[in-house]
């Protein structure tokens, strides 16, 4: 018989480690996703959680990007 083939999939590397304000946010909100499931709690609990900034301390995850740092845009006259 033949030798079988390793069916292990490759996986992807993230090589750059600058990434903006709000992908370390997003990625920030996942791993505490993950830790509060791998801790044993619900689904709907850990998206409770999640939903309560106040829940969590800040050190947890970095602050959300404040919009009125970001500048006008072009849309804010369509308002009007």
């Amino acid at each position: 018989m033949a030798a079988r083939k390793s069916s292990r999939k490759r996986v992807a590397v993230v090589k750059e480690n600058d990434y903006t304000p709000l992908e370390l946010y997003c990625i920030s909100l996942n791993e505490y996703y993950k830790a509060l499931r791998k801790a044993g709690f619900s689904v709907e609990l850990a998206l409770g959680i999640l939903s309560d900034k106040d829940a969590y301390p800040g050190w947890i995850i970095p602050e959300p990007i404040d919009p009125n740092k970001l500048g006008s845009t072009e849309y804010e006259d369509d308002d009007e």
